[in-house]
């Protein structure tokens, strides 16, 4: 059965849109536990735009399943996680200009630099997970770098523009899936992930975990926290 991670960072969105302490990315992650989500996810960004050092801390102080912080492959942020100690890091990469993550990690392009970060991380006892796009070479560099997971970048997918793209950009996910799982990998997915377009991942039992914040964030202003994590959970869990 899949589980759902869930990504409060828009929350944390919506409270720096006015400066102020609410709404609260901590209390909406207690929130999404009681629903029964099986994850936490905050990306720490090196400009702190959404999620900041406090966030993290509480986050670390609370949550009671899994801590996932996505960061990218910087000192800087070495050095929080290790103080830190999340469940899981998820390496990631970062552009000041991006509204949200592009694409996944070029790790091919950078290996030695990546394994330091993993040796540093695994060193401390923290599982380590590689944001990548759906590309077989770029998750046998993950595997080779020595991550735990990889997860499949599923953006270009969900903003396919017809039908015949969105199964042309499925069938890269399921190959790339494949290819993870010859690697021992486990496999996680996600970006741009919603009520809609996950119901073709029926056919992709070698996803273990789907990482999904901003569909259930934006459903949680309809309908409130708890109900649009349940009905997350209520699709992927049978996956």
């Amino acid at each position: 059965m899949a589980r759902l991670a869930v990504n409060v960072d828009h929350v944390a969105t919506v409270r720096q849109a006015r400066g102020i302490d609410v709404p609260d990315p901590v209390l909406a992650a207690g929130l999404a536990e009681l629903a029964g989500a099986e994850g936490i996810i905050c990306h720490l960004r090196e400009d702190r735009r959404h999620i900041n050092d406090r966030d993290l801390r509480l986050l670390r102080d609370t949550v009671k399943t899994k801590l996932n912080m996505e960061m990218a492959a910087v000192d800087e942020m070495v050095d929080i996680a290790l103080k830190t100690g999340p469940d899981l890091v998820t390496l990631v990469p970062e552009k000041r200009e991006e509204l949200t993550t592009e694409g996944g990690l070029d790790v091919k392009a950078k290996e030695e630099h990546y394994k330091r970060s993993v040796e540093r991380l695994k060193g401390a006892g923290i599982e380590v997970s590689f944001f990548v796009d759906p590309d077989p070479g770029q998750i046998k560099a993950s595997h080779q770098c020595g991550a735990d997971i990889v997860e499949i970048h599923t953006g270009h997918y969900a903003e396919a523009r017809s039908e015949s793209e969105a199964i042309e950009q499925f069938g890269r996910i399921v190959t790339a899936a494949e290819s993870a799982a010859e690697f021992d990998l486990r496999i996680s997915v996600g970006h741009g992930l919603n009520y809609v377009n996950v119901k073709r991942f029926r056919t992709l039992p070698l996803a273990d975990e789907y990482s999904i914040g901003h569909s259930i964030v934006a459903r949680a202003v309809l309908v409130g926290f708890e109900r649009a994590v349940r009905e997350m959970i209520e699709l992927v869990k049978d996956f």
